[in-house]
C-alpha cells in the first residue's frame, strides 16, 4: 500500500460559529446553505441563538425538496406550482430535475412545473394548502460556474452565506466554500498531480476512504433517500475516470482506458471529515465476500459467487471458461440441441445483481426443455462484483458504480484483442452457439443518481439519473429492423403479464414524467423502450435488459429478477418462432 493523499476537514459551520459569536455581531441574521444534514444544521442554529444571532441553515443539495421537507410540509398541499429557474449553462430542465422525488411526496397535491427565472438562481413557489391558504414562497438555489476536468462548463450547487445587520441591511452575500466541496477538490487536485507513470493500468486499486459527518434521509417515496456520501462516491467515480480518460488522450465517452480499479469507501463518521487516499494490490482484497447460500428464487438480495458456481453445476452441459484481470475464474455452460441458439449472460456491469439470478433461474428453466439450445455465462466480471460485495457491507443502498466495470477499469464488451480476459467468456459462447440473438442483462439505479459537484446531472447517462420502470433495449444489425421490432413487441407484451410489473413500470413513468416534463423513449405495451440500429454488436440482434435494480432487497429484488428470467424466457420461445430471422 502507498498512500498518497491524507486530510482532515474541519466543518465550515463550526467556522461560521466561531467567527460570529462576538458582540459585534449580536442581532445579525445568518442564512447559510450547507452540505449537511438537516440535525446538523438545527444544532448550529441552536448554537447561533446562544450569542443572541437569528440562524437559518439550509441544504445547499436540492434546495427545494429540503425546503418543501423542512419548511413547507408536504402534507396539506391542494395545488402546488413551481416556477424553475434556468441558466445557460446545463440542461434547460436541471433545476426541475433538481425538485426529484417532490411529486410524489404531495400526494393527491395537484403540481405544476413552468420555466421561471433567467436573471437569477430562486424557485418561485404558489402553494395552495388543502383549508384553502395561499402562500409564495422564494427558494434560492445557490450555485457556482467552473470547468469539469475535461474542461466542459459547468453549473454546480455550492455553499452560501448572506449576513444581514440589526436593521435588516445585507453586509455579505457570496459563496461559501463549504468542507464537502473541498474535501472533493482537494482530493481529486492531488490524485491528478501524483506521478503515475506512463503504462496503463497505473495502479490495482485505487481506495478513496472518507469518513463524513453526514447522515442519509429516507424519503417514502419508492426506494429514494437522500445521501451526500452516495453522491460523493459517483462524483469521485466518475470525475477520476474522466481524469485517467484525459491522462490517456482518449475521449470520455471511450470505455477501454484501463486506469486500474477506482474504489472509493464513502463511510459515515466525525466529527471531522477526513479522506485517505492510497494504492493497493489485488491481494488485499482478492477473496470473495463468503455470502450464504439463499433458494434462487427466493433470493433477496445479491448471491455470492460461491453460490453463481454451484448453480452452474446444477445446469450442467459443457464447460468454457475464461480468467479476470485479477485472476478469478469465469464458467459458462452450453445446452446444445435442435432449436435455434441462443446466448445469455449477466453480470457484465457487477453492480447490476439481478441479471445473474435472474439469467441462473431461466437456464434452470431452459434445461427442461427439450431441444433447448443456449450458452449462459451469468456472471461476466466477477473482480467488479468482488468489490461490489466489499462495499456493501458498509452501505448496501448505494450504487457503487465504482463496482461497475472490471479490476482493468475497463468495460468489457469494449475490449479488444489480443488480451480478452474477461471478455473470453463471451467470444467463447459465440463461438460454440454460433447465436444471432444474445440476451445481455443489465439494470440501472433504483432511486436518483446524481453528481451535485459535477453539474448535478450525471455526465453521459443523462437518460438514467431517474427510474422509468422495466426499460428493454433493442440493438440490431442493418437489415434487422423488422426482426427487432417483432421481437421487441412479443417479448413486452409477454412481460405485461409478469403479476405487478406494469403497474410498477406505471408508477415509475409517471413520476419520471412529473420531474423530467415527459419522456423522449417509446412506450411499448407498457414498456419504456429503445431499439436502434448498431452494427458493432458481435451478433445481429442483442436485447439489453435494463431493470431498476442497483440497491434493492427483499421483495422487490425477487421482483427484479424474476423479471430479468421472464425476459429470457420471453426471448427465447420469441426467437424460435421468428424463423426468417433465425434463416438470414
Amino acid at each position: 500500500m502507498s498512500v498518497i493523499f491524507e486530510r482532515c476537514f474541519p466543518p465550515i459551520l463550526d467556522g461560521l460559529i466561531e467567527r460570529f459569536a462576538r458582540p459585534a455581531y449580536r442581532h445579525h441574521r445568518i442564512e447559510a446553505w450547507l452540505f449537511v444534514d438537516e440535525p446538523t444544521r438545527r444544532e448550529g442554529e441552536r448554537k447561533f441563538a446562544d450569542y443572541g444571532i437569528a440562524a437559518r441553515l439550509r441544504s445547499a443539495y436540492k434546495p427545494l425538496l429540503h425546503a418543501v421537507l423542512e419548511d413547507i410540509s408536504p402534507t396539506d398541499i391542494a395545488r402546488l406550482d413551481i416556477a424553475y429557474p434556468r441558466h445557460e449553462i446545463g440542461h434547460e430542465n436541471r433545476f426541475r430535475l433538481e425538485t426529484y422525488p417532490l411529486a410524489g411526496l404531495c400526494g393527491p397535491a395537484q403540481i405544476s412545473f413552468s420555466p421561471g427565472r433567467t436573471d437569477s438562481l430562486v424557485y418561485d413557489v404558489s402553494i395552495t394548502r388543502t383549508d384553502g391558504a395561499c402562500l409564495r414562497h422564494e427558494i434560492f438555489a445557490p450555485n457556482r460556474e467552473h470547468r469539469a476536468i475535461d474542461g466542459t462548463a459547468l453549473l454546480s450547487p455550492t455553499g452560501w452565506l448572506k449576513v444581514s445587520d440589526a436593521d435588516g441591511g445585507v453586509i455579505e452575500d457570496r459563496r461559501l466554500e463549504t468542507e464537502y466541496e473541498a474535501l472533493f477538490q482537494a482530493t481529486v487536485a492531488a490524485i491528478a498531480d501524483h506521478d503515475w507513470g506512463d503504462g496503463e493500468p497505473w495502479f490495482e486499486e485505487l481506495n478513496i476512504r472518507v469518513s463524513l459527518p453526514v447522515h442519509d434521509r429516507e424519503l417514502p417515496v419508492g426506494d429514494e433517500f437522500v445521501s451526500l456520501r452516495e453522491a460523493l462516491h459517483e462524483e469521485f467515480y466518475f470525475t477520476l475516470l474522466k481524469m485517467f480518460h484525459k491522462k490517456s488522450g482518449r475521449p470520455a465517452s471511450d470505455r477501454t482506458v484501463r486506469p486500474g480499479q477506482i474504489a472509493p469507501e464513502i463511510l459515515y463518521g466525525g466529527p471531522v471529515a477526513k479522506v485517505t487516499v492510497e494504492t493497493r494490490c489485488f491481494a488485499a482484497h482478492n477473496g470473495a465476500t463468503v455470502a450464504p447460500h439463499q433458494p434462487l428464487d427466493r433470493a433477496e438480495r445479491a448471491i455470492g459467487i460461491e453460490q453463481v458456481d454451484s448453480e452452474l453445476a446444477k445446469i450442467g452441459g459443457q464447460v468454457f471458461s475464461a480468467r479476470s484481470y485479477a485472476g478469478r475464474k469465469i464458467d459458462g455452460r452450453y445446452h446444445e440441441g435442435h432449436e435455434k441458439p441462443v446466448m445469455i449472460s449477466a453480470g457484465q456491469h457487477a453492480n447490476e445483481t439481478s441479471g445473474v439470478v435472474g439469467a441462473l433461474r431461466a437456464a434452470h428453466a431452459l434445461i427442461r426443455r427439450p431441444g433447448a439450445h443456449f450458452a449462459i455465462s451469468p456472471l461476466e466480471n466477477p473482480d467488479g462484483y468482488a468489490l461490489h460485495q466489499r462495499l456493501i457491507l458498509d452501505n448496501p443502498r448505494y450504487m457503487h458504480h465504482s463496482a461497475r466495470y472490471t479490476a482493468l477499469g475497463d468495460d468489457l464488451e469494449y475490449r479488444r484483442p489480443p488480451a480478452l480476459w474477461e471478455k473470453a467468456i463471451r467470444i467463447e459462447a459465440q463461438r460454440l452457439t454460433g447465436a444471432k440473438l444474445h440476451i445481455n442483462l443489465h439494470g440501472y439505479p433504483a432511486h436518483e443518481w446524481t453528481q451535485p459537484l459535477s453539474g448535478y446531472i450525471p455526465h453521459g447517462f443523462a437518460l438514467w439519473m431517474l427510474p422509468k420502470g422495466f426499460f428493454p433495449i433493442l440493438r440490431h444489425h442493418e437489415g434487422w429492423r423488422d426482426h427487432a421490432e417483432r421481437l421487441i413487441d412479443v417479448v413486452t407484451a409477454r412481460l405485461a403479464g409478469v403479476p405487478g410489473l406494469k403497474a410498477f413500470n406505471d408508477r415509475q413513468i409517471a413520476l419520471y414524467d412529473a420531474h423530467a416534463g415527459g419522456h423522449e423513449f417509446r412506450i411499448v405495451n407498457g414498456f419504456a423502450c429503445l431499439v436502434s440500429q448498431n452494427n458493432d454488436c458481435a451478433v445481429p440482434l442483442t436485447l439489453i435488459t435494463e431493470y431498476p435494480d442497483e440497491t434493492v432487497y427483499g421483495d422487490a429484488f425477487v421482483a427484479a429478477h424474476t423479471a430479468q428470467m421472464a425476459t429470457v424466457i420471453a426471448a427465447y420461445e420469441a426467437w424460435q418462432a421468428l424463423s426468417i430471422a433465425a434463416n438470414r
